[in-house]
């Protein structure tokens, strides 16, 4: 959690302070942006109701797994195809997406509750906090401050990408496990400030496909939750199996 401040105390004060000159930056983003970072933002809720429905499908039927997860990819290749007149289809497509990826990420929602219900809710509270801290730096700091990003973030996940094909080929431990959580978990943060960035930009130059963005911001939000999920109940399960030992001693 001390990096989300951290982080967002650094970005906030890139972007010129909570005050005045914040407040000018945003309006210097035209009338027509902010509408739609609003339409943006708004579908982004909807898509997360709907994957918190996927989650319950998951919890009560039993049907997250590798095929929700290749529906999932699969409505977003679908979404992605479709032209952007046809907005009632690539919004269902969405949803669809969003549900599905809910039901994939269930088995693990499923587990937190078991061990222990508040580990999902301080999660969410954390994920969603530090979602508006990073979209608001991005939003009140100066255009194209953070686009700089694109680059190390693309490098990063691409690291990550080829330390998860290795563990996959070598075995892992629990702590190059973790690592890799944590490693992605700062990636993801990153991606938060800059696709909300990288949002404002294209809308600046005519790109209005509020789905598709709301689909990115979506990806980023379900990605950090899910790293923070883990994290915290690797963390509770060391107490849990520590507190085990101290009574065996005793």
């Amino acid at each position: 959690m001390d990096a989300f401040f951290s982080a967002s105390s650094a970005a906030t004060a890139a972007g010129g302070g909570w005050g005045y000159d914040s407040l000018k930056n945003f309006r210097e983003i035209s009338p027509a942006v902010q509408s739609h970072l609003k339409l943006v933002y708004l579908t982004l809720c909807f898509a997360l109701a709907s994957s918190a429905v996927g989650a319950y499908l998951h919890i009560a039927l039993n049907i997250g797994g590798l095929l929700t997860l290749l529906g999932c990819i699969g409505s977003i290749v679908w979404l992605f195809s479709l032209p952007v007149y046809e907005e009632r289809k690539r919004f269902g497509l969405l949803m669809a997406a969003a549900l599905l990826e809910g039901a994939s990420v269930g088995p693990l929602i499923e587990l937190t509750i078991e061990f222990d219900p508040s580990i999902l809710v301080t999660a969410f509270v954390g994920t969603a906090i530090a979602f508006g801290c990073f979209s608001c730096a991005a939003i009140i700091a100066k255009r194209r401050e953070y686009m700089y990003l694109g680059g190390l973030l693309s490098s990063g996940l691409s690291i990550l990408l080829w330390l998860q094909l290795a563990t996959s080929i070598f075995g892992h431990s629990i702590n190059s496990f973790m690592f890799e959580v944590y490693f992605g978990l700062l990636i993801f943060l990153g991606y938060m400030v800059y696709d909300t960035q990288e949002i404002i930009e294209r809308a600046h130059h005519g790109d209005m496909d509020y789905i598709k963005h709301a689909l990115t911001l979506f990806t980023d939000f379900i990605a950090v939750l899910v790293r923070i999920l883990i994290i915290m109940l690797k963390n509770a399960s060391d107490k849990s199996e520590d507190k085990k030992k101290k009574k065996r001693r005793s």
